[in-house]
């Protein structure tokens, strides 16, 4: 007789399955009542999937199909950024957007878009050839015209999964790592029993958001039902590359090409962080594991990115990488109650990070069905302000240093980060376990040496930290331990 035999199983009123963007939005906006909720991922860290590869932007609106999901969503979404993002102390940089055309075809193009912005409620302005080289004198002198966007922005995303769920466990969200889900099914009594690699739970409501595996998960659940359902999701791989911080007047808005079939196209953008980003591709896979890049596909992609701004230095070219976009066969969102007590979220491909916000509180509106809503009188919207050292004042990084001295030694010189804000993400609620997890949070290792010189400091501190030998800190998830055995001892091992 297993556990789950021998004891009643933990009950929760809601589970949601997948812990990126919006799983973690769900889990904070359900937080909001009196529920007893558990938010499981099959990985280390919560956002580590497509949550942590993808462009970054806070999108206006003006692109999907007018009355579609992906409309309401963005829409909606892109209005709950600024306040959303102030509670929760996640940098935010509404910088507007430009779609460049080049052609008059693509100018025609642009006028098709403003008709759509008019219809999704979203203001845009066309601006002629001199006024966009006036405000980027960087672009393509052969532009013709622009499609301005002031509502679009750009976002941390790693620093904002991470909030939406630190937020949610400091609200009394249960957060369960490495724990992949492996079996819903329906009992008797209404609810459901879900089945992990860990255990198993009770729950009256479960929150299917699990990015890539959605569909069979959804498959799954219904089958146990005895429904047929023919969810399928398809990966969209995305190829970027990562420039350094190097000129902060280079691009001062999100660049777009005019969008197509196969999304919104390459864009260059500025980061938060005064970094920059190029991409992405859009090439599909049959892989949901595959995050590999091609010197290929990298190559077209730059050589698009060059049309639109030609002198992008590539000496300064720090990183590649790949992401990839669950995209439903049906090519829209799926938010769907196709049983009692089952949410899905399938397909939450571009603009999902922007609809993040928007999709949870749809999310609040469907479990009503299943579960009764009391509001939280202690819920507390607002996460505690991280340390940002780069960021004072020369006077008061003296003075907060004097006062606490582990903030004066600094790990990574490329993003000028300290022992103490390693500490502080290592020590908060939802912290960090692995190097990735720290790189996430506080940024060492998105430098220009990529980790090279920091990376040993960062694992003896979560060693240190964790009360764990050097060798047992991985990279990402178990199995990737960095250090394979200790060969001798250093002074200050």
């Amino acid at each position: 007789m297993n556990r789950t035999q021998e004891q009643p199983l933990e009950s929760f009123d809601g589970v949601i399955v997948g812990a990126g963007v919006i799983g973690a939005a769900v889990a904070r906006a359900l937080a909001r009542y009196r529920l007893s909720l558990l938010l499981l991922d099959r990985e280390s860290d919560v956002g580590t999937v497509t949550s942590a590869a993808n462009s970054a932007i806070v999108h206006s609106g003006y692109d999907p199909v007018p009355g579609s999901l992906k409309a309401k969503m963005n829409v909606a979404g892109n209005r709950l950024f600024p306040e959303t993002c102030r509670q929760l102390d996640v940098d935010l940089k509404m910088i507007g957007s430009l779609t460049l055309a080049i052609g008059d075809e693509e100018v025609a193009v642009l006028d098709e878009l403003a008709a759509r912005a008019a219809q999704n409620g979203v203001p845009v302005e066309i601006l002629s050839r001199a006024e966009v080289l006036r405000r980027e004198p960087n672009l393509t002198p052969e532009v013709r015209a622009a499609l301005f966007a002031p509502t679009a922005g750009i976002v941390n995303p790693f620093e904002l999964t991470v909030a939406l769920a630190e937020n949610a466990v400091q609200n009394g969200v249960t957060l369960r790592l490495n724990e992949e889900v492996t079996r819903v099914a329906p009992a008797p009594d209404g609810w459901y029993t879900v089945t992990t690699s860990r255990g198993a739970y009770r729950t009256r409501a479960l929150v299917n958001a699990a990015g890539l595996h959605a569909d069979t998960l959804a498959n799954a659940a219904l089958a146990e039902r005895g429904r047929s359902a023919d969810y399928e999701i398809r990966p969209r791989k995305g190829e970027y590359f990562v420039l350094d911080h190097f000129d902060p007047e280079f691009i001062r808005h999100t660049i777009f090409t005019v969008p197509t079939q196969k999304g919104k196209g390459i864009l260059v953008t500025p980061t938060t962080h005064g970094n920059y980003l190029i991409g992405p591709s859009a090439e599909f896979t049959d892989r949901k594991d595959n995050f590999a890049t091609t010197d290929e596909t990298l190559a077209r992609v730059l050589a698009s990115a060059q049309k639109l701004v030609p002198s992008i230095p590539t000496r300064q070219i720090i990183r590649q990488f790949a992401g990839l976009r669950a995209v439903e066969k049906r090519g829209e969102f799926v938010i769907d109650r196709p049983a009692p007590g089952l949410i899905n979220l399938l397909g939450i491909q571009s603009p999902g990070l922007t609809a993040s916000l928007a999709i949870a509180e749809e999310v609040v509106n469907l479990i009503r069905n299943d579960v009764p809503l009391e509001e939280n009188p202690d819920f507390d919207p607002r996460r505690r302000p991280r340390v940002r050292l780069a960021r004072m004042a020369p006077l008061d990084r003296a003075a907060y240093v004097a006062e606490h001295p582990s903030f004066g030694r600094i790990v990574c010189r490329c993003e000028d980060v300290s022992e103490g804000e390693i500490v502080d993400a290592i020590r908060r609620p939802c912290g960090a376990t692995t190097v990735d997890g720290v790189k996430k949070r506080v940024r060492p290792g998105f430098g220009k040496c990529q980790g090279g010189f920091c990376q040993p400091q960062v694992v003896r501190i979560l060693a240190r930290e964790l009360g764990r030998k050097p060798e047992e800190i991985p990279l990402k998830s178990p199995g990737t331990e960095i250090l394979l055995e200790r060969i001798g001892e250093t002074d200050d091992a």
